[in-house]
C-alpha cells in the first residue's frame, strides 16, 4: 500500500488556498479522487475533501469539467 502523501512530508493542515496542490487530487471531471487510488489516509482524506469543497465554493475550483 501507498504512503500517505501529506503523512510523508508531514502536513498537518491542508489549505483551500492551495489549489495546485488540490488539484492533483482531483479528476479530469473534477471529481473529488478516491483514497484507494489517490493513497490519502482516511484522516487526510476528510481534510482533502473539506479543503476542495471550500475552494469550490471561493470560486477557485470548478464544481464540473465540460
Amino acid at each position: 500500500m501507498k504512503q500517505c502523501v501529506f503523512c510523508s512530508q508531514n502536513i498537518k493542515d491542508i489549505s483551500y488556498e492551495d489549489v495546485g496542490l488540490l488539484r492533483r487530487f482531483v479528476s479530469s471531471q473534477a471529481k473529488i479522487i478516491d483514497p484507494k487510488h489517490s493513497g490519502v489516509c482516511a484522516r487526510h482524506q476528510r481534510h482533502l475533501a473539506k479543503s476542495i469543497k471550500r475552494a469550490r465554493i471561493m470560486g477557485l475550483l470548478p464544481f464540473v469539467q465540460r
